[in-house]
């Protein structure tokens, strides 16, 4: 979640409500079940890790004043090494798709890279899970995890093929747009 929110913060200053606005967007329905003070929790812990500031923002007529986070050095060095960490086989969906849409609105990275980055890893372990399912001399019990390994990262193939086309996809609209 820090990272998820050092991220978005990449783009431009914000504050508490609109982060979370922009999170629930991104992940839609499942955005629901989000905390509605995990946020501010992070943005606390964030604070204090020196990795954003805050300032006041006045409020509307009829809204209280605002703190506005915005990230500091550190944690612009942060968002990058974020970006450019591979995580898989142990991914959390929701936070790899924030990372695509956050790189994607502070353009802190081409999304479609990301994608890439992450199949390679994701072949890699796959390549190494297939290698040990084949030893002969292989447990059943063993053979089954394996198997279970093989069959989840191979579904996970199929979602970042699914994430590469969207985002393709989405760049040659916005190009033809511009043009």
């Amino acid at each position: 979640m820090q990272d998820v929110v050092l991220a978005m913060l990449a783009k431009e200053p914000a504050h508490g409500y609109e982060l979370r606005s922009r999170m629930r967007g991104a992940l839609g329905p499942l955005g629901d079940t989000m905390n509605a003070g995990q946020v501010y929790v992070t943005l606390a812990r964030l604070a204090k890790a020196g990795l954003v500031t805050s300032e006041r923002a006045d409020g509307l007529p009829d809204r209280p004043d605002r703190r506005v986070y915005a990230l500091t050095p550190a944690g612009q060095q942060r968002v990058a090494g974020w970006l450019s960490e591979v995580t898989w086989p142990k991914p959390d969906l929701a936070e790899f798709h924030l990372k695509l849409v956050a790189a994607a609105a502070a353009r802190l990275a081409d999304p479609v890279e990301l994608v890439d980055a992450q199949r390679r890893e994701v072949l890699r372990r796959l390549r190494d899970a297939q290698r040990a399912a084949l030893e002969r001399s292989l447990d059943p019990v063993v053979g089954l995890l394996l198997e279970g390994v093989v069959l989840r990262l191979r579904a996970d193939l199929d979602w970042l093929e699914a994430c590469e086309r969207m985002w393709t996809e989405r760049d040659r609209a916005g190009r033809r747009a511009g043009a």
